[in-house]
C-alpha cells in the first residue's frame, strides 16, 4: 500500500542530500513522522498545508517500511500511518509537486 508525506520542496531536498528525512518540525514535536494514505491526503493538505506553497508529495512503499509504521487513531477515529524514525531517501519512489488550487489548498496529484 502507498502512503504519502507533505512537505516543503525545500525540506525533500535537504532530507536528499542527507540520505534520509528526519521529519518536519511538527514530526518530531510528535515523535514520528506522519503519513496520510491516497483517502487522506487531500483532507490532510486542507487541514495543514493551506496557503503553503512550494510543497512536494513524497509516495512511499508501507511495505518498505514496515519495521517503523505504526497505524493510529487520528482524527475522527480513522487511522493514520505514522513512522517512528527516519524515511531513507531510497524508500521515495516518487516525489510529486502539490501547487496551491485557486482556494489556497495544495492540490495533489491522483493517488493510488
Amino acid at each position: 500500500m502507498r502512503i504519502y508525506k507533505i512537505l516543503p520542496q525545500s525540506e525533500w531536498r535537504a532530507a536528499k542530500a542527507l540520505g534520509s528525512f528526519e521529519g518536519s518540525a511538527a514530526d518530531r514535536q510528535d515523535g514520528y513522522i506522519h503519513f496520510s494514505t491516497a483517502a487522506q491526503a487531500q483532507e490532510t493538505a486542507r487541514r495543514h498545508f493551506a496557503g503553503r506553497d512550494g510543497l512536494v508529495v513524497l509516495e512511499v512503499e508501507s511495505g518498505d517500511i514496515a519495521g517503523g509504521l505504526r497505524w493510529e487513531p487520528s482524527r475522527g477515529g480513522d487511522l493514520f500511518p505514522h513512522l517512528y524514525g527516519s524515511l531513507a531517501a531510497a524508500d521515495v519512489h516518487a516525489v510529486h509537486p502539490a501547487p496551491l488550487g485557486p482556494d489556497g489548498v495544495p492540490q495533489l496529484p491522483p493517488l493510488a
